[in-house]
């Protein structure tokens, strides 16, 4: 085969805007077909539901492959792989590959599953792109309560390492090509270059930073880096590989859970409750669809820390059942009867 099939690998942490940049890549194709590949931590597969509802013919549902309830980095050899086979066997194949991996995910161990043979003979990295929400940066934020974090460790001579969140993120900046420095329009420019300045500290030497708002970028500029990521591995390994040797790593440090809700309170009502919710137990981030009384449309629910956004996205379908269901994503142990408690507390107002 004299042309192996170019794939970008979106990464970031949760909330962070990887959703909205694939949405922007497929709205801009250009008559390219890109096949995805959606991780999600949870299960509920709630980001491909974004993506199919777009209402573009670049959206197909046979393009879109949906790898749910676990981390790709921790399934490579029973779920990656042949997803990527099965890929690769259709007679349509894709002329471009979009992986979106969790917001827990550690790129690594997926960068080095392009050197498989019955990968890479026919699949190659153009690219690593890690999106980072300037905002969430700006306050200081990419932990639940980094300030609690920070008093434990002052408190315990033992843990002289990063918080658990703290490494995740350096993780995935350090196995990044390019940042993506996304939501810059909420902060102002002085907040940004501060960001940046302390994002070059954890990146490789050479990947740049390219700022962006509500994902939009040129997708030009996006695919056709043609790095051939999986041959330039030196200054990529994370913090686990550093201290263990290359072991495998664990995602004991969080947890994830979905609820189903029956519809009931209206929209501020709800809201309202997930906000207090989140609030109360340091919800990482919450995602998922809500069916709101007397509305033709599911309310697409999208919250990362205190941040929440919400926005009707398309009509119900017939017989689709009109139910409320999110998907809830923190450090473990999450107290899930609490939360659904308190996000069944409205309903039982409304």
């Amino acid at each position: 085969m004299s042309t192996k099939i170019p794939t970008t690998v979106i990464t970031g942490f949760l909330g962070a805007g990887k959703t909205t940049l694939v949405r922007h890549i497929l709205a801009n194709a250009k008559g390219k077909r890109i096949a995805l590949i959606i991780n999600e931590f949870g299960d509920i597969g709630v980001d491909k539901d974004v993506l199919a509802g777009c209402g573009d013919e670049t959206c197909r549902e046979e393009d879109m492959i949906e790898l749910a309830n676990g981390c790709i980095c921790c399934t490579v050899a029973d779920d990656f792989i042949p997803t990527m086979e099965a890929l690769l066997a259709r007679p349509d194949r894709p002329d471009h590959i979009v992986i979106e991996t969790s917001g827990l995910a550690l790129p690594q161990p997926l960068i080095r599953a392009f050197n498989w043979p019955e990968i890479k003979s026919q699949v190659t990295i153009d690219g690593v792109v890690t999106v980072a929400d300037a905002a969430a940066l700006a306050e200081g934020r990419f932990a639940a309560n980094e300030e609690a974090v920070e008093a434990r460790r002052r408190l315990d001579d033992m843990l002289d390492h990063d918080t658990p969140l703290g490494e995740l993120f350096e993780d995935q900046l350090v196995a990044a090509d390019m940042v993506i420095l996304n939501k810059t329009d909420l902060i102002d420019a002085e907040a940004i270059e501060a960001v940046e300045r302390e994002l070059n500290k954890a990146m490789r030497k050479g990947a740049r930073i390219v700022r962006a708002a509500n994902g939009q970028i040129d997708v030009a500029a996006l695919l056709g880096l043609g790095i051939g990521s999986e041959d330039d591995l030196a200054g990529r390994e994370s913090h686990h590989e550093q201290d263990h040797g290359g072991e495998g790593h664990e995602h004991d440090d969080f947890d994830s859970f979905s609820v189903t809700l029956p519809a009931g309170p209206g929209r501020d009502q709800l809201l309202a409750a997930i906000a207090e919710t989140i609030a109360s137990h340091d919800v990482l981030r919450l995602k998922g669809f809500a069916a709101i009384p007397g509305a033709r449309a599911r309310l697409a629910i999208q919250a990362v820390g205190p941040r929440i956004n919400a926005y009707f996205d398309r009509e119900w379908r017939e017989g689709e059942e009109r139910v409320t269901r999110l998907v809830v994503i923190g450090e473990s142990p999450l107290p899930r009867a609490a939360i659904e408690a308190g996000l069944n507390s409205k309903e039982a107002a409304a």
